[in-house]
């Protein structure tokens, strides 16, 4: 069969990459839990943003549950940890993503000395990066720079019990 004109046709066994919107189902040991993808970044993997709650089912309205509350947001490389079977979860299909979650997060590192204490931080909004040695409170809610991995990511979710 011959795929319609500007359609994908993934080899068996493979999917096409995880887009902005997309909603994934997680299977964690304290229920189900939720993840849309914000952005992608050519030198990154997704940008997620974990939906608050869990569930014993899937809920019926996903556009409903990506409006709700974001407990977490970080950069993981969902879709190749649900290809290669090292995340329980699917894609469960597109969702526009929340205004308030539209916007590239600015993502913070902290420099430590050698005493382990924070000597300034780094920020990168996806573009490029500048540092504060004081910087505002409004700073601590934003994400660290880091790639969470499966085993991490599983136990984030289900901590959001």
């Amino acid at each position: 069969m011959t795929p319609a004109p500007g359609s994908s046709n993934p080899q068996p066994g493979t999917q096409p990459p995880l887009a902005p919107g997309d909603i994934v189902e997680i299977e964690t040991p304290a229920g189900l839990a939720y993840v849309q993808v914000t952005h992608n970044h050519a030198s990154y993997p997704e940008v997620v943003r974990a939906l608050a709650g869990l569930h014993s089912q899937r809920p019926a309205d996903l556009t409903g549950l990506a409006q709700g509350k974001t407990a977490f947001t970080g950069m993981i490389p969902l879709g190749e940890m649900l290809a290669s079977g090292r995340l329980p979860g699917r894609r469960l299909g597109p969702v526009t993503v929340p205004r308030e979650a539209r916007a590239f997060p600015t993502f913070r590192t902290p420099i430590r000395d050698r005493q382990g204490d924070v000597v300034y931080w780094w920020f990168w909004d996806g573009e490029g990066l500048h540092y504060s040695t004081d910087p505002g409170t409004e700073s601590q809610d934003w994400p660290l720079r880091e790639v969470i991995g499966a085993k991490d990511l599983i136990a984030r979710l289900a901590a959001m019990a």
